[in-house]
C-alpha cells in the first residue's frame, strides 16, 4: 500500500517473520529486548565482539527460545533489523566499523547519551550531531536510521513475572516505512505499542528525557515508562 493509499495512520504492515539482530545485546537493555521478541516468536542474534560473551548472554536466557549469539558483524548481516544498544562512548566507532554489514538495513537506535554525577543524577549529554539516532545516520548513509525503544526499562524486560510491556514506544525517523515497520515489530511485544514521534532531528529531546524518566524512578522506586493520550 503505498503512502497516498494509506488514510489510517494506524495500519501497519505485517511484521512478524522479521529477524532481528542486536549490538549490544550482552547488556541489559539489548538482552531483555532480545527475550522479549524472542518471546513474540522472532528470531534474534545477540551480538558482540566476541562470539563467546554473545553466545553465553543467548544462553542466559534459558533454552527453547529462538535467540543465538555471535560477532557483531555476523549478528548485523544476518538480521532484517538490527537494533543498536551499546554503550554511548562506544556507539559511533561500534557503527564506523559495521557501515558495509549495515548498508540497506532498518537499524533501530535506541542509545541514550547520558552521563551521571552523585550531585545531579542523571543528565544528557550534548552530542555534536544532535543525538544518538542523528549520529547514527550520519556514520551509515546506506541504511535506514530509525530511533525507538529509549524508555523500556531493562528490568521488566528481564523480568519473567512481566507478562505485558504496559507502554508507548516513540518512533522517530525520515522513512514512513521503515517507522511504521518499526511501529509494528513494538507491537509485537504484548502490551506495547509503537508510536509516531516526529522526524529523526527531533530524537534529541526523546533520548535526554530518559534523564527525567530515571529520575522518576529513582524518587519513586518504579519503572516508568510513557503512555501517550488520545492517540
Amino acid at each position: 500500500m503505498s503512502d497516498q493509499q494509506r488514510k489510517n495512520p494506524h495500519d501497519l504492515p505485517d511484521a512478524s517473520g522479521l529477524t532481528i539482530g542486536i549490538l549490544g545485546g550482552t547488556g541489559d537493555q539489548g538482552k531483555g529486548l532480545a527475550r522479549r521478541f524472542a518471546l513474540a516468536g522472532h528470531r534474534v542474534t545477540i551480538g558482540s565482539r566476541k562470539a563467546e560473551r554473545a553466545q553465553e548472554a543467548a544462553d542466559d536466557l534459558g533454552s527453547g527460545l529462538p535467540v543465538s549469539g555471535a560477532e557483531n558483524p555476523v549478528a548485523a548481516g544476518r538480521s532484517d533489523v538490527v537494533i543498536v544498544a551499546v554503550p554511548w562512548d562506544g556507539h559511533k566507532a561500534t557503527l564506523e566499523s559495521l557501515r558495509n554489514e549495515l548498508a540497506g538495513k532498518i537499524v533501530v537506535d535506541c542509545v541514550n547519551p547520558l552521563g551521571f554525577e552523585k550531585a545531579k543524577g542523571a543528565f544528557a549529554l550534548p552530542v555534536e550531531e544532535g543525538s544518538a539516532a542523528e549520529q547514527a545516520a550520519a556514520v551509515l548513509p546506506d541504511s535506514r536510521v530509525v530511533a525507538a525503544f529509549h524508555h523500556v526499562s531493562a528490568k521488566l524486560l528481564l523480568d519473567p513475572a512481566v507478562d505485558e510491556m504496559e507502554l508507548d514506544v516513540l518512533v522517530l525517523g525520515n522513512d514512513r516505512e521503515a517507522t511504521d515497520l518499526v511501529q509494528a515489530l513494538a507491537g509485537r511485544i504484548p502490551g506495547m505499542r509503537g508510536v509516531y514521534g516526529g522526524r529523526l532531528h527531533n530524537a534529541g529531546q526523546i533520548e535526554a528525557f530518559t534523564a527525567n524518566l530515571i529520575s522518576m524512578n529513582r524518587r519513586y522506586k518504579a519503572h516508568a515508562g510513557l503512555r501517550i493520550t488520545d492517540v
